[in-house]
C-alpha cells in the first residue's frame, strides 16, 4: 500500500502544482482589473516553477511507465505523457515568444491530465516495448499527439481572439496573449512538425505493424480514425501553402483533425480499460 502511495505522489503534487500555477496565471493575467489592461511578461520565478512541475511530473511517468517486468500503459498515461510534453513545448517556446497569456488554459489542463493515472490507475504491459522500432514508432507517435493538441489549443485562442478584433471587444485575457500573426505562425510550425512526426507513427505503424505489435495491420477503429486525422491535417497543410488558409477555415480542420486523433488511440483505449473494464 506504501509503494503505490509512493508511486502516485509525484502525479499528485504536479497537478497541484499545475494548478496552482494555472491559478496564478489567470489571476494576473486573465483577470479584469480597471488599472491594468496588459500583462506583465513571464517572470523567472514562474519560468523555475514550471520547471518544477514538469519535473516532479516527469518522475511520474517515470514511474508509471517503467517497471520491473515491461514498459506499463494506459489512456490515463498517454494523457498524462500527452501533456507533459505539451507544457514542455509551451514552456521552451516561452522564451522565444510571449506565451504566458495562454497557460491559463494549459495549465489547469495539465493538472487533470497529471492526475488521471491516480483516478484510473487501469494499466497494461506492452509487448515488444523492448524493441528500437517499437520505441521510435512510440515516441514519434507522443511528440505528434503534444504538438496537435497544442495545435488545436492555438487555434482555439486564435479563433476567440480573431472574433473579439472584429467585435472591437479586446479584454485583458485575450490582450494578454501573443500577436494574432505570431500565434498563426506558430500554430502552422507546430501543425507542420506534428504532421511529420504523425507521419512518422502511422507509416512505421502500418508497414512494420507485425513487427512493433507481433501482429499484421488490420483496419480497426483505431487504424482508421488515425489515418482520417492524417489525411485532414495533410489537406489543411496542402490548403494553407497553396490557397492561404487561415481563420476559422484553419480552425475547423485543425479541431477536427485533433478530435478524430484523440479517438485513435485515447478515446478507443478510455471505452476498453474505463467503460468495458478490460486491460
Amino acid at each position: 500500500m506504501a509503494d503505490i502511495v509512493i508511486q502516485l505522489l509525484p502525479h499528485i503534487l504536479a497537478a497541484l502544482i499545475y494548478g496552482a500555477l494555472g491559478f496564478h496565471f489567470w489571476n494576473t493575467r486573465w483577470r479584469e482589473r480597471e488599472n491594468q489592461r496588459v500583462a506583465r511578461p513571464m517572470q523567472t520565478w514562474e519560468r523555475v516553477a514550471i520547471a518544477m512541475a514538469l519535473l516532479v511530473h516527469a518522475v511520474g511517468l517515470r514511474d508509471g511507465l517503467f517497471a520491473d517486468s515491461g514498459m506499463r500503459f494506459s489512456f490515463s498515461l498517454a494523457l498524462s505523457l500527452m501533456m507533459w510534453l505539451a507544457v514542455l513545448i509551451y514552456w521552451l517556446e516561452s522564451f522565444m515568444a510571449r506565451m504566458e497569456g495562454m497557460q491559463p488554459m494549459v495549465l489547469p489542463l495539465a493538472a487533470l491530465c497529471a492526475v488521471a493515472p491516480v483516478a484510473f490507475p487501469n494499466d497494461h504491459l506492452i509487448a515488444h516495448a523492448s524493441a528500437i522500432g517499437f520505441k521510435l514508432h512510440f515516441l514519434a507517435a507522443m511528440l505528434a499527439y503534444s504538438l496537435l493538441t497544442l495545435s488545436a489549443l492555438h487555434a482555439i485562442f486564435m479563433g476567440f481572439t480573431e472574433k473579439s478584433l472584429h467585435s472591437r471587444t479586446v479584454k485583458r485575457s485575450l490582450a494578454s496573449l501573443p500577436p494574432l500573426l505570431v500565434m498563426e505562425s506558430l500554430l502552422f510550425r507546430m501543425l507542420l512538425l506534428g504532421f511529420i512526426l504523425l507521419t512518422l507513427a502511422v507509416g512505421s505503424g502500418v508497414l512494420f505493424s507485425e513487427a512493433l505489435f507481433g501482429k499484421p495491420l488490420s483496419l480497426d477503429h483505431k487504424t482508421f480514425f488515425a489515418l482520417a486525422s492524417w489525411g485532414i491535417f495533410a489537406t489543411l497543410l496542402i490548403g494553407r501553402h497553396v490557397w492561404g488558409w487561415r481563420g476559422k477555415r484553419a480552425l475547423r480542420w485543425t479541431l477536427a483533425g485533433f478530435a478524430l486523433l484523440i479517438l485513435a488511440y485515447v478515446g478507443s483505449r478510455f471505452v476498453i480499460e474505463v467503460l468495458l473494464g478490460r486491460p
